[in-house]
Parts: C-alpha cells; structure tokens; sequence
C-alpha cells in the first residue's frame, strides 16, 4: 500500500479535525499515512507558507476553514497542483442550515468560546485530576461518576477522557489487602461502575508498564494467580453492590468511555421514567 500524505489545515486548534481524520482513518487497516498537522491558519501569508510544505509533500488535504478568502485560495492553489482538497464540515454545516433556516457565523474557532459548558470542562478536569487513584475520597458525593477497578484497568485514561467531555470523575483502585473507604458504599449521587478486563490481558499491561519503569518484570504484580483472583474479588464486589460493570479488555478508551456516559445518561433518566 503507498504512503500517503494526510495535510489537516485548521483555523483554530485542529482538534475537531484530527479527531475526524482519526476516526475515517481507522477504516483503512495498514494504511501508511503521514499526517501533516496545520492549526490556526487565519491568514494569506499563513497560507503561503503551509502550501511549499503541501507541494513538497503531495497528497490529500482536508480543511475547517471560516474565512471565505482563506478558503478559495488554498482550493484554487490545490487544483493547481493536481490535489484532492476536502472540506470537512461542509455537508454537516449545509445540512443544519436547511434545518435551521439559519445561516452560519463562519467565525474560526466558535467552538471554543469561553461558555459556561467550557467552565463546566475545565472544573471537570481539575476535579477530575485532583480525585485520581482514591484521593479525596471525602468528596465522592460531589462526582457525576466513580470508577473503581484493579491496578491498570484504565481508569486514570478513562476518567481523564471523561472529563474532557465535562463529566466531574474520581477513580478508586481495588486492592484485596486494602479494601475501600466506607464512603464507596453509601455514594448517593454518583453513578458508580466497575471497570473489569481479562486476568491474561491484565498480567501483559502490567509486565509492560514494569518494563517501561526498568522494574524487574517478574513479582507478584504479574502473577497470574493472583491477578485472576485480584480479578475476581473486584467482580465479585461489583456484582454485591450492584454497580454495572464496563469489560475494557477489547475496548479502546473511547469505547469505554462511551458505554459509561450511556450508563449514566440511562441512570439519570430512569426515576423520571419510574415516575411515569
């Protein structure tokens, strides 16, 4: 399969882009690409710039650009040099606009303005960062979710992508030797799940995560014994307080993170739905 050369142009930080890119290029096992990553292009001369880099390295080029002199020029400098130019937006942007019958604000950036959903995030984030790997369990009321799972069991990766998405999140690890604080058992608020994975998956993340810290790679940490009964006293405490369970042994973190905000969608609408 050729390589090819991915150039992702945004007006703002890219990050809507990338995503985008990320998950059509997922679709495409093996595929070799070489992405070229160009944020906040807000400018003529901006632009110049970015396409010697374009022509040295032909190959597909995918835009969100506002700024409609921006655009033309970067599609008229693209048909020059015989390369495909896609607009990624475009149809969703069009689509909404019949909906609507509102026109765009084509305003870089707009979905990043400081709003009160931004706040929400960033106070997420710092509750988040701040209630990692059992800290803070004081405050555990005070999350919109409580993940609790055995050592490397993604619970710090999942939280964090939580709480990007403004979920207010604390992670507790399972230890047989040291169980939890009381406070896990009587939470009202927050919805608690158990994050589980299979004991072999289990013993080569942490021989791994031993290798990467130059620790000997053999010791109780990854003996397989006692991680499938570490595995097990953690279901088994899932499965007596009733808290729903998330298998993360073939699921990325964006997958898991997925089926636990359907959980808590599914756990705020229910008495609403009880009282009907």
């Amino acid at each position: 399969m050729p390589r090819l050369h991915l150039h992702l142009l945004s007006d703002s930080t890219g990050e809507t882009l990338e995503m985008l890119a990320k998950a059509a290029l997922a679709q495409f096992e093996g595929a070799e690409v070489n992405r070229h990553f160009w944020p906040m292009v807000r400018s003529q001369q901006h632009l110049d710039r970015i396409m010697g880099e374009i022509g040295a390295n032909p190959g597909l080029v995918f835009f969100t650009l506002a700024n409609a002199d921006i655009r033309v020029k970067l599609e008229e400098r693209c048909r020059a040099l015989g390369l495909p130019v896609v607009p990624v937006l475009d149809a969703a942007v069009a689509a909404l606009e019949d909906a609507l019958g509102q026109h765009p604000r084509a305003r870089p950036g707009s979905q990043h303005t400081m709003d009160e959903a931004y706040f929400r995030r960033v106070d997420a984030i710092h509750y988040t960062i701040a209630h990692d790997d059992g800290i803070g369990w004081e405050n555990w009321e005070e999350a919109d979710i409580v993940l609790a799972g055995v050592s490397r069991s993604s619970k710090t990766p999942t939280s964090i992508y939580l709480a990007n998405r403004g979920y207010k999140v604390a992670n507790i690890p399972i230890v047989v030797e040291s169980p939890p604080p009381p406070a896990l058992f009587g939470l009202k608020h927050p919805l608690v799940v158990g994050l589980t994975t299979a004991p072999d998956r289990l013993v080569q993340v942490r021989r791994n995560r031993l290798l990467s810290l130059n620790q000997a790679p053999e010791t109780s940490y990854v003996d397989a014994d006692r991680v499938a009964k570490e595995v097990q006293y953690a279901r088994r405490m899932f499965a007596d307080n009733g808290w729903p369970v998330i298998d993360v042994t073939r699921r990325s973190i964006e997958e898991a993170a997925a089926a636990i905000i359907n959980l808590y969608n599914e756990s705020r609408a229910a008495p609403a739905g009880m009282a009907e």
